[in-house]
C-alpha cells in the first residue's frame, strides 16, 4: 500500500506540474490566440506554442496576419514563419503588399520576400512605384554638385539635373540601384554636350539635353523606369579650349627652347673642340720648329750645308719676320 501511494503521489505531482505549465503557456499565449481569433485571423494556440519553441516571435506573425486578412490578403502562417526564419523583415513585406493592394500593383508574397531578402526595402520600393521620387544628378552628398562637359568650341557648361524615377518591382530583384541611374544620365548630358557644335546652342535649348538622354533607354536593367529627366541649371564655366590652346603653346615653347639650348651647347662643344684642335696643331708646329736647329746642325755636320747658306737663311727668316710685324701693325 505504501508503494502505491509512494507511485500515485509522484503522478499527481507530474500531473500538476505539466498542468501548471501548460496554464502558463495558455495564459502567455492567450491574448494573441484571441486577438488573432477576433480579427478574422485565425492562428491555432498549438501553433503559436510551436512558434515559441522554433524561436520565432509570435507576436510579428500574428500582427502580419491580421494585417494582411484585414486587407484581403491570405497568406498562412507557415510562409510567414519561414521569411521570418531567414532573417526577413516580416512587418515591411506585410506592409508593402497592403500598400501594393490598395495601389492595385501585383505583388505576390514571393516576390516581396525575394525583394526583402536581397536588401532592398519593399515598402519603401512600393511608395516609390505610387509616388515618384526625384534624384539629384549628380548626387551632391558625393561632394560633386555639377555634371561638367565641354562643347566642340572649347567652352565649358556646368550642368544640374533632376531626374524622376518611380520603382519597376518586376526589376527590383536583380536591378541596378540609383547610383546606376545617376551615372547614366550623368554620362548622357557630358555625351549630348560635348557633341553640340557650340555652347549657345545648348544654353538656348537646355530640354534638348533632357530629350536627347531620355532617349536612349537608361532605364534598361535597373530597379526603376525614368519618367522625365529635367535640367535644373546651366551655368557657362571656362574657356577649356583656349586654356588648352594656351598650354600646348607654352609646352611647344619650352620644348624649342630647349631644343636651341640644345643646339647652343653643341655649337660650343664643337667651339671647344675646335680652339682643342687648333691648340694641339700649334703644338705640332712649335714640336716641328724644334727640330730646324736639329736638322741644320745635322747638315752642317755632313756638309750639306755651308756658312754662307746659312746666313742667307737668316736674312730671309729676319725679313720675313719684319714683314710680318709691319703688316700686324697696321691691322
Amino acid at each position: 500500500m505504501g508503494g502505491l501511494t509512494i507511485g500515485f503521489m509522484i503522478g499527481a505531482l507530474l500531473i500538476g506540474i505539466f498542468a501548471i505549465g501548460f496554464l502558463m503557456l495558455f495564459f502567455r499565449f492567450f491574448g494573441l490566440w484571441f486577438r488573432a481569433l477576433l480579427s478574422g485571423a485565425h492562428v491555432g494556440l498549438g501553433r503559436l506554442i510551436g512558434m515559441w519553441l522554433r524561436k520565432v516571435d509570435p507576436g510579428v506573425i500574428v500582427d502580419a496576419r491580421i494585417m494582411l486578412t484585414k486587407a484581403g490578403i491570405d497568406i498562412s502562417s507557415d510562409m510567414l514563419e519561414t521569411h521570418f526564419l531567414a532573417r526577413g523583415n516580416i512587418r515591411k513585406v506585410s506592409q508593402a503588399m497592403v500598400a501594393a493592394n490598395k495601389a492595385n500593383i501585383p505583388l505576390p508574397f514571393q516576390r516581396a520576400a525575394a525583394i526583402d531578402l536581397a536588401g532592398r526595402d519593399v515598402y519603401e520600393a512600393v511608395k516609390t512605384s505610387v509616388n515618384p521620387k526625384v534624384i539629384d544628378c549628380p548626387d551632391t552628398s558625393k561632394g560633386k554638385t555639377t555634371i561638367d562637359a565641354v562643347a566642340k568650341d572649347g567652352i565649358q557648361l556646368c550642368v544640374k539635373a533632376r531626374v524622376t524615377v518611380r520603382s519597376n518591382i518586376e526589376r527590383l530583384v536583380g536591378g541596378a540601384t540609383e547610383e546606376t541611374i545617376i551615372a547614366r544620365v550623368g554620362e548622357g548630358i557630358v555625351t549630348t554636350i560635348g557633341s553640340s557644335e557650340s555652347w549657345k546652342t545648348v544654353q538656348e535649348n537646355p530640354d534638348f539635353i533632357s530629350k536627347t538622354v531620355l532617349e536612349k533607354g537608361l532605364d534598361a536593367g535597373t530597379a526603376f523606369e525614368i519618367l522625365s529627366i529635367d535640367i535644373a541649371d546651366v551655368d557657362v564655366g571656362e574657356n577649356v579650349g583656349a586654356k588648352l590652346q594656351a598650354d600646348q603653346a607654352e609646352a611647344d615653347k619650352r620644348r624649342f627652347q630647349a631644343e636651341a639650348e640644345k643646339r647652343r651647347a653643341a655649337a660650343q662643344a664643337q667651339e671647344q673642340e675646335m680652339v682643342a684642335l687648333v691648340q694641339e696643331n700649334r703644338a705640332k708646329v712649335v714640336l716641328a720648329e724644334a727640330q730646324i736647329p736639329l736638322a741644320i746642325a745635322e747638315a752642317f755636320k755632313n756638309g750639306h750645308l755651308g756658312v754662307m747658306d746659312y746666313y742667307r737663311l737668316k736674312n730671309i727668316q729676319a725679313d720675313t719676320d719684319m714683314r710680318s710685324s709691319i703688316g700686324t701693325t697696321k691691322q
